[in-house]
C-alpha cells in the first residue's frame, strides 16, 4: 500500500518536536546526563499518591462525567477564587482535561477557522503552531527579545493585529525563558485588546512557579475573564506529570463547544488522577512551596554558573528553565548541542526548537538535583573552553 498517499498532507508537514529530539538521542547513549526534559524530579506528594491508593482500593475506576468529577470542579473553582479572585461555575466554565496539552488542543480546535490568523507569542513551548495548523488557520508569531526579558508588550502586540486575528497565545510564565508577565505589563496588553473580538489562551501551567511575587493571569484584569481561556494543570507545581490532569477555565458559552469536542475524543480524564488532584489541590500548598524554594535555589546557582562559563543568561522570573546564549561561540544552536551531546555526553535542547526567535540559545531545565545540575555544568565548561582554544 502506498502509505504516503493515505496520510494527511498537512500531518506530513508537520515537524516532530524539537524537545523531544534530543532527549530520544540520549536514551539510546550510555551516561548521558540530561538537562532536557521539563519533568520535577521530586516524587508527587506523599498524600496526593495515598489518596490514588485509596481511590483505587474502594474501586473507584469508573467513567466520570465527561466534564470531570463536579468535586473536582467545584475544588478548582474554590482554588482560582482563592489564588486570582476568579469566579468560574463549576458546572459550565470548567472541564477537567488529559494534561494542559489536551485543554490547549481544544481551545485552538474549538475557535480557530481556515485562515483565522492565531497570535502565537515566540520563544514558546512547541505545541501551538502545529495545532493552529492542523486546523489550517495560520500562526503569526510575535517575537519576544532579550532586550524586553522575553516578555510580551503592547507594541509588538498592535503590529501584528489585524482584522482576520481570532486568537492570542499568552504563555507566561514562560517555556523556555522563564519570562513572566506582571500586573501593569498585563494591563497593557489588555488596554490593546479591549474592544476588538481577540481570544486570549493564557497557558499558565507554571503559575505557581514563580519568584518574584504571585503569579497574576490576565483573567484577573478588568474586562478580560470573558475573552480568557485559563489554562492550567497539576503536572508542574504537584509534580503529577504522569498523572495526565489538566484543566480550562472560560467563559460558558465557549466551554460548552469544547466540551463537545473532548466528548468525542476523550470521554473523561482519568478518574483516579481526579480524586488524586482534589487532594492536591486541598492540602498540598505547602508542599509546593517546599519544591519552589529548592527550584529557586537551583535557579540562582545555574543562572550565576554559566554567566561565569561566559554563556550569558537571562534570569528567569518564573517556570524551571533557563535560557543561556551560545553566541559567543560560535555555534548553531543545534551544532552547540549536537556536539555537547555527542562529545561531552550532556543534553539540554537548542533554543531555536521553541521558534527561530530562540536561535543562539539553549534551553536548560532545572527540575534536577543541585549535583545534577553541578556535574553537568562542569562538562558544559569544559565543552565551551574547547570551543575558545581552538578558535
Amino acid at each position: 500500500m502506498d502509505y504516503d498517499n493515505l496520510l494527511s498532507d498537512k500531518c506530513k508537514t508537520i515537524k516532530p518536536s524539537g524537545i523531544r529530539k534530543f532527549f530520544d538521542i540520549a536514551t539510546t547513549m550510555d551516561d548521558v546526563i540530561s538537562l532536557g526534559v521539563g519533568e520535577p524530579d521530586f516524587p508527587t506528594p506523599w498524600p496526593i499518591r495515598q489518596t490514588a491508593i485509596t481511590t483505587l482500593e474502594k474501586g473507584k475506576t469508573v467513567y466520570t462525567a465527561n466534564a470531570g468529577l463536579m468535586e473536582l470542579r467545584e475544588t478548582i473553582s474554590r482554588y482560582l477564587k482563592r489564588k486570582n479572585n476568579l469566579s468560574y461555575c463549576p458546572n459550565d466554565e470548567i472541564i477537567i482535561t488529559v494534561g494542559g496539552s489536551e485543554a490547549i488542543d481544544l481551545g485552538i480546535r474549538a475557535l480557530v477557522n481556515p485562515g483565522d490568523e492565531v497570535l502565537v507569542v515566540e520563544p514558546s513551548f512547541v505545541c501551538y503552531k502545529p495545532i493552529v495548523e492542523i486546523m489550517h488557520g495560520v500562526p503569526i508569531v510575535i517575537e519576544t527579545k532579550l532586550e524586553d526579558n522575553f516578555k510580551l508588550t503592547a507594541e509588538a502586540l498592535k503590529a501584528k493585529i489585524t482584522d482576520k486575528t481570532k486568537l492570542l497565545i499568552l504563555p507566561f510564565p514562560n517555556n523556555p525563558t522563564g519570562a513572566i508577565m506582571t500586573r501593569e505589563e498585563l494591563e497593557a496588553i489588555a488596554e490593546v485588546l479591549r474592544g476588538t473580538d481577540i481570544i486570549v489562551l493564557s497557558d499558565e501551567i507554571y503559575s505557581e512557579l514563580t519568584y518574584s511575587g504571585k503569579h497574576v493571569s490576565i483573567a484577573e484584569i478588568d474586562g478580560m475573564q470573558e475573552r480568557t481561556l485559563l489554562v492550567n494543570g497539576f503536572s508542574k507545581a504537584f509534580a503529577m506529570t504522569g498523572w495526565r490532569l489538566g484543566y480550562l477555565a472560560g467563559p460558558a458559552p465557549l466551554v460548552k463547544q469544547m466540551l463537545k469536542i473532548h466528548q468525542y475524543a476523550i470521554m473523561c480524564s482519568p478518574t483516579i488522577s481526579q480524586y488524586a488532584a482534589i487532594e492536591a489541590m486541598e492540602n498540598c500548598e505547602e508542599d509546593v512551596a517546599k519544591m519552589v524554594d529548592e527550584y529557586n535555589i537551583r535557579r540562582r546557582w545555574l543562572v550565576n554558573a554559566f554567566n561565569e562559563i561566559g554563556l550569558e543568561c537571562f534570569e528567569p522570573m518564573g517556570a524551571f528553565y533557563v535560557f543561556p546564549s551560545i553566541k559567543s561561540t560560535g555555534m548553531s544552536s543545534q551544532e552547540f548541542c549536537e556536539n555537547l551531546l555527542y562529545k561531552h555526553k550532556v543534553a539540554v535542547v537548542p533554543g531555536d526548537a521553541f521558534g527561530d526567535c530562540g536561535e543562539g540559545h539553549i534551553r536548560v531545565s532545572y527540575a534536577y538535583s543541585l549535583k545534577h545540575l553541578m556535574d553537568a555544568v562542569a562538562c558544559i565548561k569544559e565543552f565551551v573552553e574547547e570551543i575558545k582554544n581552538n578558535k
